[in-house]
């Protein structure tokens, strides 16, 4: 079994960044890829980017450029850096790592960006 625990969340204004941080404890691999999402009131959950072993990341057209993944296999950690933050991207920011006979999620951190 694994535990993601995501923190970092908060008020921000637009035009702000914030780091928001996902470390995982049990069962870990450090082959696991690991990923973020959100989801806003209303909406599906929608897939950010993803980050391999190796810190290969990739990224959804929605955040590309602005928002950069990155992970430290010595702490189970992985990262994600928000820059030039929107009132749009206030949503509920989930971590998971994703294997082929199972998929992990947190609880969470909630990023609300003011106008």
């Amino acid at each position: 079994q694994v535990e993601l625990v995501e923190s970092g969340g908060g008020l921000v204004q637009s035009g702000g960044s914030l780091r928001l941080s996902c470390t995982a404890s049990g069962s870990v691999f450090s082959t696991d890829v690991m990923g973020w999402y959100r989801q806003a009131p209303g909406k599906e959950r929608e897939l950010l980017g993803t980050i391999t072993d190796d810190g290969r990341a990739g990224y959804e057209d929605s955040v590309k450029g602005r928002f950069t993944i990155s992970r430290d296999n010595a702490r189970n950690t992985v990262y994600l850096q928000m820059n030039s933050l929107k009132p749009e991207d206030t949503a509920r920011y989930y971590c998971n790592i994703a294997r082929w006979n199972a998929i992990f999620w947190g609880q969470g951190t909630q990023v609300t960006v003011s106008s």
